[in-house]
């Protein structure tokens, strides 16, 4: 199997694919400005306790207050606390971690009001973003995650990823981190890790102690008490997306901005030097998604309903809390064996798609599928299997039950951002709504219209028009094109681009910092 990376770097957001075998598996997509990350660190103060919950609210900037619960806070609080006591705004200078007093742990049964007050200073990390009318949920158990380790500060354990079987190369790891690792850290051995030599595993850990380091520099370097301290900003996403997912057999990983690209090869170079080739900065013109075949596919499989398999098909609908999966067969064509044998066959293929369903939505929380009625137990054990199987690949923790009685699996599965929920559908660009449109006929000159009043009444002599790809080959068809008598009447530097992401209709014209200029006019719908 081979798997790539393509970035699709925009002026107002990052999209990212994963493709296993050339089919979108993975998809990503974050606005470039937006405040909030898995895994940031902030200097915050407690807003509010809530007795009746035994948790608290936070506030670390956000709309909506975050939410931290009492086991949220972990064994080590009063250690953080006792560290941002003496550090907090100070000029000391920072002891190691295993030469400050230790402080006893939380209780395991303790109440929140008897240990966090309001007003209180917390070192506190964000494990799940703001998702609808809720606040980011906090964790004060402080990690800086690596590819192959992660790091906890004022610990001592060592753990391994269970993951890694082999009792011989757990030992050999352990052996190797305890020997690395300064004092008063402690380490999770990530699954990635197996197989990798002490000379790769001390350069990352030297890197995550860095980050800590970092971490205490801006908790000294705090001048306000009452403002919000965001002491340490976890990885862009493209990088965040890498480091997870990273592995030798990428084939490639496409972005199509410079800066962007500049990340990426300093992240892989620190990583995986030998991999240094597969990152290519892609400058074609024509989409990178559209060259890649991602908005095809995203078209395709991220609607309400998704075919597959010879016309059967899955109905996805979510609501807040849960998922709910309906497959049907559809216009399949039936086997001659039975309804058992054609149940059988509908439902297998469709534990493969629901499996990437999964991973390309990033669908969590509750999900309830609804499978074709099968009478035999052998059936039903079956599709659980193929299940179970396909579900490996996600990294996301996950438990599947088996089929109930009603011909329905329950499957949870860790949600720490909001599911992808892209619009597949287009809003009519002729009409804006109104259900009447000029003639179809007169759309080029329209274009023509707006290009004119481009070139010659502000003055602009190098951009580029987006259109749909039916649009595009019809203004190139023949020798002499409209698109080559456009740029004959209007300058040579008019570039025609097709776009898949378009509609029929639609269009839109981008200048050479590539930000798009709006000539859409009331006129035009009518």
């Amino acid at each position: 199997m081979t798997s790539e990376v393509i970035v699709d770097v925009q002026k107002s957001e990052i999209s990212i694919a994963l493709l296993e075998d050339k089919k979108l598996v993975e998809f990503q997509k974050e606005g470039r400005t937006e405040q909030f990350s898995v895994g940031n660190i902030y200097l915050a103060r407690v807003k509010k306790t809530m007795p009746g919950l035994n948790a608290c609210f936070v506030n670390v900037g956000h709309e909506k207050d975050a939410f931290l619960h009492y086991l949220d806070l972990g064994i080590k609080y009063k250690q953080f606390e006792h560290f941002l006591s003496i550090y907090a705004g100070s000029d000391k200078k920072v002891l190691p971690l295993h030469q400050l007093p230790k402080q006893p742990a939380t209780e395991k049964d303790g109440k929140i009001q008897n240990t966090v007050k309001n007003g209180d200073e917390v070192l506190v990390q964000i494990v799940k973003e703001p998702i609808s009318t809720k606040g980011p949920r906090l964790t004060c158990e402080i990690t800086f995650a690596g590819r192959f380790l992660v790091l906890i500060p004022f610990s001592d354990k060592v753990n391994v990823s269970t993951k890694i079987k082999s009792d011989t190369e757990r030992a050999r790891l352990k052996q190797i981190v305890t020997k690395l690792k300064p004092k008063g850290f402690g380490v999770i051995i990530r699954t990635v890790a197996e197989g990798k030599r002490e000379p790769e595993l001390k350069q990352e850990i030297d890197i995550l102690v860095q980050r800590w380091n970092d971490v205490v520099d801006r908790v000294k370097k705090r001048k306000t008490q009452d403002k919000v301290t965001l002491v340490y900003e976890e990885t862009s996403r493209t990088v965040g997306l890498l480091r997870d997912l990273f592995n030798p057999s990428f084939e490639a990983i496409h972005v199509n901005d410079p800066k962007v690209y500049e990340e990426v090869r300093e992240y892989v170079n620190l990583i995986a030097p030998e991999c240094l080739n597969v990152v290519k900065l892609y400058q074609g013109k024509v989409p990178i998604f559209d060259n890649f075949n991602v908005t095809k596919q995203i078209k395709t499989s991220l609607g309400r309903i998704v075919t597959y398999n010879h016309g059967a098909y899955m109905y996805i609908e979510h609501t807040e809390a849960m998922h709910v999966v309906d497959i049907n067969s559809g216009n399949r064509s039936r086997s001659t064996d039975g309804q058992e044998v054609n149940a059988l066959e509908v439902n297998l293929a469709s534990a493969d798609e629901l499996a990437r369903q999964l991973r390309l939505r990033d669908m969590g929380g509750i999900i309830v599928v609804d499978f074709i009625d099968m009478q035999l137990p052998e059936s039903r054990q079956a599709l659980y299997e193929r299940v179970v199987e396909n579900m490996k690949k996600d990294r996301a923790k996950h438990n599947i039950l088996p089929l109930s009685k009603f011909g329905l699996m329950q499957i949870t599965r860790q949600r720490v951002r909001p599911v992808m929920d892209i619009k597949v559908e287009e809003t009519c660009p002729s009409c804006g709504g109104t259900g009447t449109i000029k003639a179809s006929i007169l759309f080029v000159d329209i274009l023509e219209g707006k290009i004119r009043m481009m070139t010659r009444d502000m003055g602009m002599k190098r951009f580029r028009l987006h259109v749909h790809p039916f649009v595009d080959a019809y203004v190139k068809r023949g020798f002499f094109s409209i698109a080559r008598r456009w740029k004959m009447h209007y300058g040579m530097r008019i570039s025609i681009i097709p776009d898949q992401s378009l509609p029929f209709l639609g269009y839109k014209f981008i200048n050479e910092s590539g930000e798009e200029i709006d000539m859409r006019e009331e006129c035009d719908n009518l």
